[in-house]
Formats: C-alpha cells, sequence, structure tokens
C-alpha cells in the first residue's frame, strides 16, 4: 500500500519535523514501512495538492502519516472531496484514504477524542499511538463528514459552496471566536487566542432560525436527558413529523463528528464517545438565552448577565462534559444536579439547517473545522453528516 508521510514544520509549537526524525522514521525502519514520499509542507494548500495529485496517478487505497493539527487534516480531506467528480463529492476519495496521526498542532481535536490521554502516558509514546497502530497492522476506524451546504437565495441564481468537517461545524459563538482568533494568532500562537477571542464575544446574541433533522438509526431526534444522563426522543419530533424547529436567538450552536473534544479538556460532546451513535450522526450543541427563567427581555444588561452562565456552561466542558447536566431553578440559578429544565441543549441528528436574520452578520458566519465561511444575505446553511459507503472509500484512522 502507497505510503506518504506528511508533515507541517510550522503548526503548534513547531515540533513536528524532530518528532518526525528522531521518533517516526526511525520506527517505520523497524517495521520496514518505508514512506513512499516525505513532504514537509511549505504553504497553505500545500498537503491538500499534493495529496490529490498522488491519488491521481497512483491506484488506492493507500495511507498518509500526518504530523500535523486538525487544520491539515482538513485541508487534505477537503481537498479530495471537492475535487471529486460532482456525482460523488459525498463519497469523499475513490479510494479508500487512512491516516496516522501525529498530533502536532494547537489543539489536536480529533486526536485526544480517538486517544484520551492519561496523566501517565509518556509524552513520545501517546504521540505515537495511531503510528504504532499501522505498524502492528491494526485495522482503521472511518470517519464520518459533515457537509455543509452554504446556499444562496433563489433570486442570486448562484450555485451552493459545499464546506467539508471531520471535527466541528458551527455557527453562533463558535464561529466567532474562529474568526476573531485568527487576528490573534501571531500575538498568542496557543490556545489562549481562543480564550481571548472568547471573552470578546460572550454577550453576543445570534439571531437565526433552526431545524434539526432525525437519524436514520433513531427515524427520530434525540435530545440529552440530564436525569436519564441518555439520548431519548425529542418531545416534538415523531414518526409522522420527526423535524424539530427551534427559534433564536442563539449564543451557541456547535455539532460535531468523530470527536467528543474540541480540544484536549474541552469535551463539549461527551455522549460521542460514551454512547457512540450507531451510523452518519451529528451531535449538536446548543445554548439559548430565552430558555433561562430569568431572561425577561433583550438587553445590553441581560446578555452581560447571561454571559456568566455562558462561562459556566464552558467551564463545565472543561470538567469532563459536566456541562450537559446543568439545569435551572424556576428563577434562573443553575444547579449541577441534573433536576430540571436543561440549561444546555444537546442533540444527536442527522443534520441541521440554519437560516441567519438578514440584519445579523455576525449570525452568517458558519465554522467548518476552522475555516470561516459566510452565508450570503437571505441564504441559509444546511448540515448532514455522511458515512463511506462500504470500507473500501471515504477516509479512516488507524486507532
Amino acid at each position: 500500500m502507497p505510503t506518504l508521510l506528511i508533515y507541517n514544520p510550522i503548526c503548534g509549537a513547531g515540533t513536528a519535523e524532530q518528532l518526525i526524525n528522531t521518533h517516526v522514521l526511525p520506527l517505520l525502519e523497524r517495521a520496514n514501512l518505508k514512506p513512499d514520499v516525505v513532504l514537509a509542507t511549505e504553504h497553505p494548500g500545500h498537503a491538500g495538492a499534493f495529496v490529490t495529485t498522488h491519488l491521481e496517478a497512483h491506484a488506492g487505497p493507500f495511507t498518509v502519516i500526518l504530523a500535523a493539527g486538525d487544520g491539515t487534516l482538513h485541508e487534505i480531506i477537503e481537498a479530495l472531496v471537492n475535487t471529486a467528480p460532482k456525482g460523488q463529492r459525498a463519497a469523499a476519495p475513490p479510494a479508500k484514504l487512512n491516516f496516522a496521526l501525529i498530533p502536532s498542532g494547537t489543539a489536536n481535536a480529533l486526536y485526544a477524542s480517538l486517544f484520551p490521554r492519561a496523566p501517565t502516558d509518556d509524552d513520545t509514546a501517546y504521540k505515537l499511538r495511531s503510528v504504532q497502530a499501522l505498524v502492528d497492522g491494526r485495522p482503521s476506524a472511518p470517519l464520518t463528514l459533515a457537509l455543509t451546504t452554504l446556499q444562496s437565495p433563489p433570486n442570486k441564481r448562484a450555485p451552493p459552496r459545499v464546506a467539508v468537517s471531520a471535527v466541528v461545524a458551527s455557527t453562533a459563538l463558535h464561529a466567532a471566536i474562529l474568526a476573531d482568533s485568527e487576528a490573534l494568532r501571531a500575538e498568542l500562537p496557543g490556545l489562549e487566542r481562543f480564550q481571548r477571542a472568547a471573552a470578546q464575544n460572550l454577550a453576543r446574541w445570534y439571531h437565526a432560525s433552526v431545524k434539526l433533522f432525525p437519524t436514520a438509526a433513531a427515524s427520530v431526534v434525540e435530545v440529552y436527558d440530564p436525569a436519564a444522563k441518555a439520548f431519548v426522543p425529542h418531545a416534538q419530533s415523531t414518526e409522522d413529523d420527526p423535524i424539530v424547529d427551534l427559534a433564536g436567538p442563539f449564543a451557541y450552536f456547535v455539532s460535531v463528528v468523530n470527536v467528543d473534544r474540541l480540544e484536549p479538556q474541552f469535551r463539549i460532546a461527551p455522549l460521542w464517545r460514551d454512547a457512540k451513535p450507531e451510523g452518519a450522526a451529528l451531535d449538536v450543541v446548543v445554548l439559548r438565552p430565552e430558555r433561562d427563567p430569568s431572561v425577561q427581555m433583550d438587553s445590553e444588561e441581560t446578555r452581560e448577565a447571561f454571559s456568566e452562565k455562558v462561562k459556566g456552561v464552558m467551564g463545565g466542558a472543561y470538567q469532563d462534559g459536566a456541562h450537559v447536566g446543568l439545569t435551572y431553578t424556576d428563577d434562573g440559578c443553575v444547579l449541577e444536579s441534573g433536576e430540571g429544565w436543561p440549561v444546555v441543549e444537546y442533540f444527536r441528528c442527522a443534520g441541521w439547517e440554519w437560516e441567519p436574520d438578514d440584519i445579523d452578520d455576525r449570525a452568517h458566519l458558519v465554522c467548518a473545522d476552522g475555516d470561516i465561511h459566510e452565508i450570503v444575505k437571505g441564504g441559509k446553511a444546511t448540515c448532514t453528516a455522511a458515512t463511506p459507503s462500504d470500507d473500501k472509500s471515504g477516509f479512516g484512522v488507524y486507532i
């Protein structure tokens, strides 16, 4: 099987090249797995273009050993999906592409989700776990993709654009954080830039309407019940009428595939790992201010007060996903008991549709694995989960 070794020398702390030379290449040599090509990326888009060209010239399946972050993985997957023949784009590459990941980026959400780290783990051995799985001959696990279609209004007569995610597709606060964090990258190359960007956007509300679509496995949209500590059918979703409508405003709207966390300690969708979905699905985490019993009107003071509860939800995500158990009292206080009205709405569905209000510019931002896209005024974004059609297509990761 053809094997490419690709590393991004400047992502994260800039340690990928040293790790490759000191540990990865010797490990592969001992296993008689010499890469056909070793590539250091030189500019954005380099990895995606290189893999696309290689796939066109060689019959698959093949393996990519990738020392980078989620952004470079996203770049490769999006390049292959969006350059495939028009009728095949949801199926990804014409032959299966398996990744052996080496976490070298800033957040490494996919790796941290597939390989939760124990405090006693040796740093180097931990980073080589996916490569070791390749060396040991273990099978790869298939990746689910989130395909977000950005549609213009009919009068624009413009073709839709598709953004591909292997980790996260989001709007509202999360998309705003990713958009603003890029301006801080030079000053704060680590995770601190996301915290700074979050502080700038915590008091903002985003006006849009949302539809959630049922999974094939459940036939309905499911929602997390803090008392049962499990997903249950949503009260508004039946087999005859399974679509759930959500009215804004929204403070937070994030959907994930393949991951339960967006940083090693930020476990935003804990049931993705604890109760893995069957078939194509998205875990969607939503925070709507007007569910708070203490919110009576939209004002600057109300938004500032609610931002403290947003901080509490984000803090709960850093406490092993405790935020999904938070509930309101009748007067809007937040409890950790799991009894009462849930603060966070945590859904499992096959997809969602986000239609932003024209007057809310920030509600038009959509994040797909760190790439920021903008919905045209009068348009909408529709995100659906897609899985490989068989074990010979799509993308996989050695675990």
